[in-house]
């Protein structure tokens, strides 16, 4: 073996200087996995491996952006964080020319043009391009939640999920808006707050054209045109289009009136009612 080398290609065979590094390669035939987790049970193949993924349970962030100081659980991620700030799409499609950030972005676009699924859900049988999108649903059917919180031990499907949940404990809001300076836990939200500035509406109600500046809002107006109130009352069966209105509407109920003047003490069942009668005291 060549000094200082780990491991040495011989005519198509792969040399190593230490039985442990061939007992480590030879799990990636096998398919064998000894380096369990102590907290969820996850295997995996190398030992790095599982220093990495223990971060997911002990919120250890090591590795950080430059530009934004966020932090992450290991080396490769940050490399292509920084995408979304230089703007860089690597991967190019070369059907219609679009660009991605990560490879495995492209490979799952690619199958919009193909038509192919190639992972189908065993329960519901619904078809998905990857197989990390499969695995979310199946979690659903299952309800299997192997990213515990470590404060509240509150379980989550995904350990992005975990990841913003965390911010609830710590009060940490990772990403600011340039305009307000306004936090946010997740990039998704910033993205939607922003466009209280720009003005952007990108989701159009397809009934009366009016524009909406998340899918959110967008699919609980569209039910004012189909009527849909899926949020019933369990005393009087009235429905509700939003959760949040079903929530102020039980306090008819229920007596309860949470909102309380600051001046005179008097008390309301809903915030807006507070705001109005707070004018009679200017």
């Amino acid at each position: 073996m060549i000094p200082g080398l780990s491991s040495l290609n011989v005519r198509g065979r792969i040399g190593f200087s230490r039985s442990s590094g061939l007992s480590k390669h030879r799990c990636s035939h096998t398919g064998e996995k000894p380096w369990k987790c102590g907290d969820c049970g996850k295997g995996f193949s190398y030992p790095s491996q599982l220093e990495i993924h223990r971060h997911i349970h002990t919120g250890e962030r090591p590795f950080t952006c430059s530009v934004c100081k966020k932090g992450f659980s290991d080396s490769s991620t940050p490399l292509k964080h920084k995408r979304i700030h230089t703007g860089e799409r690597p991967f190019t499609c070369a059907e219609c020319g679009k660009g991605f950030t990560h490879l495995f972005s492209l490979l799952t676009h690619q199958q919009v043009h193909t038509g192919e699924s190639l992972f189908t859900c065993t329960v519901c049988e619904k078809g998905f391009a990857d197989a990390s999108t499969l695995l979310k649903p199946k979690r659903v059917h299952t309800g299997e939640k192997l990213w515990k919180c470590g404060n509240c031990g509150q379980g989550f499907n995904r350990p992005s999920q975990l990841e913003i949940h965390r911010c609830t404990h710590t009060g940490e809001r990772p990403v600011t808006c340039s305009e307000c300076g306004k936090g946010f836990t997740q990039l998704s939200t910033l993205q939607t707050h922003q466009r209280a500035h720009t003005g952007e509406r990108p989701f159009t109600c397809s009934v009366c054209k009016k524009g909406f500046a998340d899918s959110s809002t967008l699919l609980k107006h569209k039910r004012i045109h189909t009527g849909e109130r899926p949020f019933t009352c369990t005393v009087c069966g009235e429905g509700f289009i939003q959760s949040s209105t079903l929530l102020m509407h039980q306090h008819v109920h229920t007596g309860e009136r949470p909102f309380t003047c600051p001046e005179c003490g008097k008390r309301f069942t809903r915030s807006s009612h507070l705001l109005t009668h707070q004018r009679v005291h200017k």
